[in-house]
């Protein structure tokens, strides 16, 4: 198994030790790195190699948006997972627009925050439920043309990602393999023409987030 290499950006430092040391004790990941503000990430991790990158959004100075937004073209291998307890609608839509491929929030549990990373790092954009469901209802009703385009089954798969189901359960709801999952998730992609849960949903209800 690959080694998922992790940093944080957090100035809560004592919930970043406690969640490094969360992430640190299961096999496949490691966090080796912290930082307690979006300028010291923006000075260090550009120089390093990490996979997954977990951000606060309020941060010091510095927003974790604005930590994103000037990191990204930086760090083209790196993927940006919100980690947070905000989760009010115009700083999701922001963090999306920044370049964040996931939003969890600090209530999620670990096992869910180890998920996230997984999927994300497999080419997934998790997010907590609620922030999946906060999500969808900015949504209009009209769905796209586009929507034809996808299988009866694909349909019911990108339904369950769009309420926040993990490829696990989605799996567990209809019967399938999580193997099985990922192939229609790569289908529905493939024919929406994008790269991301968050591309497709956008995709076919019509709205830029």
């Amino acid at each position: 198994m690959k080694t998922i290499n992790l940093a944080l950006i957090e100035d809560d430092i004592e919930f970043a030790h406690y969640l490094q040391k969360k992430l640190n004790q299961n096999e496949g990941f490691l966090c080796s790195r912290i930082f307690l503000t979006a300028e010291e990430a923006i000075r260090s991790l550009p120089k390093e190699n990490f996979d997954v990158v977990l951000t606060d959004i309020g941060l010091p100075n510095a927003s974790g948006i604005e930590c994103i937004i000037k990191l990204k073209p930086l760090c083209s291998d790196t993927e940006f997972l919100v980690l947070t307890s905000m989760d009010d609608p115009v700083t999701v839509f922001e963090a999306l627009k920044a370049g964040a491929t996931g939003y969890l929030v600090k209530t999620d549990s670990t096992e869910q925050i180890l998920s996230a990373i997984t999927q994300i790092n497999e080419g997934g954009s998790p997010m907590s439920t609620q922030i999946a469901r906060l999500v969808v209802s900015h949504f209009s009703e009209t769905k796209s043309p586009d929507l034809e385009k996808l299988s009866r089954r694909e349909q019911e798969i990108l339904e369950l990602l769009s309420n926040g189901f993990r490829y696990k359960e989605i799996g567990d709801q209809i019967f399938i393999s999580v193997a099985t999952v990922r192939t229609h998730v790569r289908n529905i992609y493939r024919k929406l023409q994008v790269g991301s849960r968050t591309e497709a949903l956008n995709k076919i209800y019509n709205r830029r987030i």
